[in-house]
């Protein structure tokens, strides 16, 4: 990651760390018998707690067989619903806060008691994340680096689950908004956010590129300048997981100023840490 942040992306950094906190919060406390529903609800009274206003879009939670979409095939099937959680059940949380005019969007997967599978696609899903900068760093079309990581899974013996996403996509673009107390919602989409990503898919149309990051051709473009919410999704046997965090795309020549993750602190990039320092320990031992 950038050694020095500008103030326009700590800016960015905090609300990520901000809607990363409450995840960490609400996952907690989650117990047998709590709903999708609740989960949401939670989510939002912590980022409510935090000073959260205005959304790019309201919470999400996922439950068993629902954090691999297992079945969903229209819009409506995304949004919360009364699955209750039960005991070694996996669970995903999704929230997109827009605090001090900063969006995030991010993803938490976790499970309630031990989740071998599930740990599993955690720690494959580190490659991915890997993956996707290198192949950034060198400039290659969007729809190519898509591919790449369809390859993977397919390669690591899962489903790809982004692709149940609403075109596909594996990213879409975030942006600084005005700040505002409150505005009004679409289906559970701030109209900020919302405004800002047409802004961006009207500029992107006139000059060849999309802030969707898609399977499709609109995608087949070099990554373009700006902040990208990146969310690689897999899937085994009813089982999902992903992580979802802001990659920071730039017009630099340098290889590692060109592209780079907002923040290298954050809970599934902990983790792997840990599980990386234990490995070495073990391996000097």
């Amino acid at each position: 990651m950038s050694a020095v942040l500008s103030a326009e992306l700590r800016g960015f950094q905090a609300v990520q760390r901000l809607a990363y906190e409450c995840a960490e919060v609400v996952a907690a406390q989650l117990r047998p018998g709590t709903t999708e529903r609740e989960a949401a609800r939670a989510l939002r009274a912590e980022a409510d707690a935090r000073g959260v206003r205005d959304w790019f879009h309201l919470p999400f939670a996922w439950f068993g067989d629902r954090t691999a979409f297992t079945g969903f095939k229209v819009p409506t099937q995304f949004f919360p619903t009364n699955r209750p959680l039960e005991p070694g059940m996996p669970f995903i949380l999704d929230l997109a806060p827009i605090h001090g005019g900063f969006t995030a969007d991010i993803g938490y997967s976790g499970s309630l008691g031990p989740n071998p599978l599930q740990d599993r696609l955690m720690t494959d899903l580190r490659e991915h994340r890997e993956l996707i900068l290198r192949e950034v760093r060198k400039r290659r079309s969007l729809r190519q680096i898509y591919e790449d990581v369809d390859r993977l899974m397919v390669r690591q013996g899962y489903q790809n689950r982004h692709r149940a996403y609403p075109f596909g996509v594996i990213a879409h673009k975030v942006d600084q908004v005005k700040e505002r107390r409150w505005s009004p919602r679409v289906a559970g989409f701030g109209t900020q956010g919302l405004r800002g990503l047409v802004k961006d898919a009207v500029h992107g149309h006139r000059e060849g590129w999309s802030p969707l990051w898609s399977p499709y051709r609109i995608s087949d473009h070099p990554p373009h300048p700006g902040l990208w919410a990146v969310e690689p999704h897999l899937g085994f046997r009813g089982t999902g997981a992903k992580f979802e965090e802001i990659l920071v795309v730039t017009d630099s020549a340098d290889p590692e100023q060109s592209a780079f993750w907002l923040d290298d602190e954050l809970p599934h990039v902990k983790r792997w840490k840990q599980a990386a320092s234990l490995t070495d320990a073990k391996g000097g031992a």
